[in-house]
């Protein structure tokens, strides 16, 4: 076999471009041919296949008007209503009208206190409501600490008092404040002057003498309101105040509590992490059944101590033994209520007015935050007891009300 003799190599051969007479003759289109009577015109050719990852020019599509869509058939389930958020801010907006030859009267936006107590901490606020901050009301709501007497002798009382709301008479919100300040005031200067004695009938567990006294005590407050209320020369009713008061003694042996007031507000106990209501709605409910003993005391006090008048008169006759100076005793608007409660370790007894009452009774939720909050054991700081009573809850009236309150820890 010949081996086969190897090929020249090609010449490149430049591309033949055409000329502009030949391109002008492929441009140019080709003469339309006379169709047959009947014959069927040309169809279109589908369009070529596109190569992989190109995709074929979109003609712009003319606007079409939405389409009404026909009504869905609803869910026979309905959803819970959700809470609205709250109608005012959490921060004062206006400050109250002051009076340039009256500024003793004026009240500020938040008292907060506190101290220790024998083998009890105390905490106690009285914070302006959201309402009054946004339309520059003061404060109705009166608070009052004071400590009488030093050592175990001493004796620690926390008054508060909410003012008649709604009232347009002497001066509105001032009036109302104005009457619950001095309710306050005068009560514990009663209370001070007697607070010897009320150690010892703390002590021994005097319990129906200090019912007894305690609620003339609260009738003659209310009956220097009524008073007051005409020389002024307005409707008793609207120069008035709901009141709550604790006792506190700075012994620690003593673990009695005394609570006593009339009208809106309430006590209450948390316990094992459950709030207890030691003041339900209704009438007069005297929750502790006897004298309370155990508490300093050795035995039970005889009939005689009971009802002795010098023990618990604070300055007022009993009713038959003589005159009494000042304004009649006026008995309360609503019931006279009166707890004296034997504390134990880790409990937290809450006195408040209606502004925080109303909502811990009325919202479950508000009763779980705060029993959360406070059965850690460490009773909180000032700030942190004023946030959480000033805690907001949606959708419930009460948030725009004064909030005054006072907590002891148990340790």
């Amino acid at each position: 076999m010949q081996p086969s003799e190897p090929q020249p190599p090609q010449a490149w051969l430049p591309e033949v471009q055409p000329s502009g007479e030949q391109l002008r003759q492929e441009l140019r289109p080709e003469p339309q041919r006379p169709q047959p009577p009947g014959a069927q015109p040309p169809q279109a050719r589908p369009p070529e296949a596109q190569p992989t990852g190109q995709q074929p020019p979109q003609e712009p599509q003319p606007l079409q008007p939405p389409r009404a869509r026909a009504p869905q058939p609803q869910s026979p389930q309905t959803q819970p209503p959700q809470p609205q958020p709250a109608a005012y801010g959490d921060e004062p907006v206006e400050l109250p009208l002051a009076e340039p030859y009256e500024l003793a009267d004026l009240v500020p936006d938040t008292v907060l206190d506190g101290a220790r107590c024998g083998a009890a901490t105390l905490r106690a606020v009285s914070s302006r409501g959201e309402s009054a901050r946004r339309s520059g009301e003061p404060r109705r709501d009166a608070l009052l600490t004071a400590r009488f007497g030093a050592g175990p002798g001493a004796l620690v009382m926390v008054a508060l008092a909410s003012g008649a709301s709604g009232v347009s008479g002497v001066g509105g919100a001032e009036g109302a404040q104005r009457a619950a300040r001095e309710l306050c005031e005068w009560i514990g200067g009663a209370v001070g002057r007697s607070h010897a004695r009320l150690i010892n009938d703390l002590r021994t567990g005097n319990r129906s003498a200090l019912k007894s006294g305690l609620q003339r005590l609260t009738d003659r407050g209310l009956g220097r309101l009524r008073a007051r209320a005409a020389e002024l020369g307005v409707d008793p009713a609207e120069y008035t105040a709901a009141l709550r008061c604790l006792l506190l003694p700075a012994d620690p042996a003593c673990r009695t509590r005394v609570f006593f007031g009339a009208g809106d507000g309430g006590v209450f106990r948390l316990r094992a992490g459950a709030w207890q209501d030691l003041e339900p709605p209704g009438p007069e409910q005297d929750t502790v059944g006897g004298p309370v003993v155990g508490f300093g005391g050795t035995k039970r006090p005889t009939p005689q101590a009971a009802e002795a008048p010098a023990t618990m008169s604070f300055g007022i006759a009993t009713p038959g033994t003589g005159p009494a100076p000042g304004p009649a005793p006026v008995p309360a608007a609503g019931p006279f209520r009166f707890r004296a409660s034997v504390a134990r370790s880790g409990d937290v007894l809450l006195m408040c007015g209606g502004g925080l009452a109303g909502p811990l009774r009325g919202r479950p939720e508000l009763a779980g935050h705060l029993a959360e909050r406070w059965a850690q054991g460490e009773p909180p700081g000032l700030a942190a007891f004023l946030a959480d009573t000033r805690t907001r809850v949606n959708g419930y009236a009460g948030y725009a009300d004064d909030r005054t309150a006072a907590a002891v820890w148990e340790a």
